[in-house]
């Protein structure tokens, strides 16, 4: 039995990487285990249908990151074909919230081709022992978190009931919205994931469940064809490298920015000597956050070369420019390491969801084209097969005999909570536990007015911008997982307390 530590999003899918260290898979086989039991078992918050970036480090390799993004459909179809088979929804979720959804929000999905690529250069456990936590559940039954019953007790009317086999899945015989921890049997499901255990990634994507996929958004107006499924591919990139703290962390490159905002949010920050979050220190961190969004915001979101744009923020934040010169989608993830030094971690989402499932497949699939404040070119994105924005950052540390994996869902907080964490950890030399729940802050731009949001407990400085506190630690500011292998004090494994998850450590 492979020796492993995870930390992801239910304790359902941490025991799928434990079943699958059992029959002797390594960190990345755990990893993509975990990741895709959690992905096909919370409905609402991720789906199969959507992307995913994974990072791994393997001891004595140099570090990748596989970008398994969604990207811009519309291959072989005419303009005036493109932009139409949406339906714009605002819920109340997250205090408001416009989305696009159906057919037309659909972008082309990358998770399963980047599970695949992961899979076929690093795994070692069989494809099969992959899948069959995942298909197990899916035929079983699952119990719906409360993190999917809180969204879609916004979402479900507006989204989740665009399709009839999505309604049943969700709803009892009366009508009524499934509770927390009530059963979900989701129809065609895990016959689906049967067919790609047997077939591989091919039949999502040039088999039948690809015509399936992709005749059903062309007969809603949506733009995804069976040429952009034919012809997408998970692509291999060099990571972002950052030093924190005596550790190097390797996070997702361009042209996603989440890596990229992260990377500069802890070079604002590197030279803090402090031994605790005294007001000094908070309002440095503040300034970083709004720094680096404010940055983001103007220049990387409709940047035409992302990697430049990318590059002129990190240097700036290298070099000590940042914060005099720009001061002015749900998602899951699963961390595992192991003991031979390998690191894994595995972001996956959905956006808001389209609401759509093709008949006869169980697969929800993402409206990543429809996410607005996210993919603020609209439906008309760029060419198809460029790669949409996300702020996903999944990474992976590693020192002298230690390497840790860690990421988070959260939006445009993943790259805030994950700055905190690595601060607490890499630099003040938190405890595990304690990095992970230490309350946070998040510089929110993404209204008309940008607001500093807080969790109680902090010393705060004098800002200039509108305080919102809450009086405890909410899941709105991130869910840390990390996990942690030291060649001298073995394994440590955390999940955040601000949403329910799931650990498994042999050290446990």
């Amino acid at each position: 039995m492979s020796r492993v530590a995870v930390a992801t999003t239910s304790q359902l899918a941490a025991d799928a990487a434990r079943e699958v260290a059992e029959v002797g898979g390594n960190a990345v086989d755990c990893a993509l285990a975990a990741a895709l039991l959690t992905i096909n078992t919370e409905p609402g918050v991720c789906a199969l249908g959507g992307s995913a970036f994974i990072t791994i480090w393997r001891d004595g390799d140099d570090p990748v990151t596989i970008d398994g993004n969604v990207a811009v459909p519309g291959k072989g179809l005419a303009d005036d074909e493109r932009g139409l088979g949406t339906v714009e929804v605002t819920m109340n979720y997250g205090g408001g919230i416009t989305t696009l959804v159906g057919p037309g929000s659909v972008a082309v999905p990358g998770t399963l081709a980047a599970i695949e690529k992961a899979w076929n250069h690093y795994g070692k456990a069989s494809w099969r022992d992959i899948f069959a936590p995942t298909i197990r559940a899916c035929r079983d039954g699952f119990p719906l978190s409360a993190a999917c019953r809180y969204y879609l007790g916004y979402s479900g009317k507006l989204v989740f009931d665009r399709s009839k086999d999505g309604y049943n899945a969700l709803h009892h015989a009366d009508g009524t919205l499934l509770d927390s921890g009530d059963t979900v049997h989701i129809p065609h499901l895990a016959d689906t994931l049967t067919a790609i255990a047997d077939e591989g990634a091919h039949v999502f994507y040039e088999g039948e469940i690809a015509h399936v996929i992709a005749d059903h958004c062309r007969g809603g107006q949506g733009a995804l064809t069976r040429r952009d499924l034919s012809s997408y591919r998970a692509i291999e990139r060099r990571p972002l490298l950052t030093g924190v703290g005596g550790w190097q962390l390797a996070t997702n490159p361009p042209p996603a920015v989440g890596g990229a905002v992260l990377s500069a949010m802890l070079l604002a920050c590197a030279d803090l000597d402090i031994e605790r979050w005294d007001s000094k220190a908070l309002a440095r961190l503040i300034a970083a956050q709004r720094a680096c969004l404010d940055y983001r915001q103007k220049h990387l979101d409709l940047a035409d070369d992302v990697g430049a744009a990318a590059n002129t923020l990190i240097e700036a934040a290298r070099g000590g420019r940042l914060l005099s010169r720009w001061t002015s989608a749900s998602t899951v993830h699963t961390s595992v390491v192991d003991d031979a030094g390998n690191g894994c971690a595995v972001t996956a989402s959905s956006g808001y969801g389209s609401g759509e499932m093709p008949p006869g497949t169980g697969l929800w699939l993402n409206n990543c084209l429809g996410e607005i404040e996210l993919n603020r070119r609209g439906l008309d994105a760029g060419p198809p097969g460029v790669r949409l924005p996300s702020n996903m950052a999944p990474s992976v540390a590693r020192r002298d005999g230690a390497v840790l994996a860690v990421g988070s869902p959260g939006a445009d907080r993943i790259t805030t909570a994950l700055q905190q964490f690595l601060i607490n950890y890499l630099q003040l030399g938190m405890p595990l536990a304690e990095a992970i729940a230490h309350p946070r802050v998040h510089v929110d731009t993404s209204g008309d007015e940008v607001l500093l949001k807080v969790e109680a407990g902090l010393d705060l400085p004098e800002v200039d911008l509108p305080v919102t506190e809450f009086p405890e630690l909410v899941m709105y500011f991130g869910g840390v997982g990390a996990a942690v292998y030291d060649n001298a004090a073995g394994f440590d494994v955390g999940a955040d307390p601000r949403r329910e998850g799931g650990v498994f450590s042999p050290d446990a």
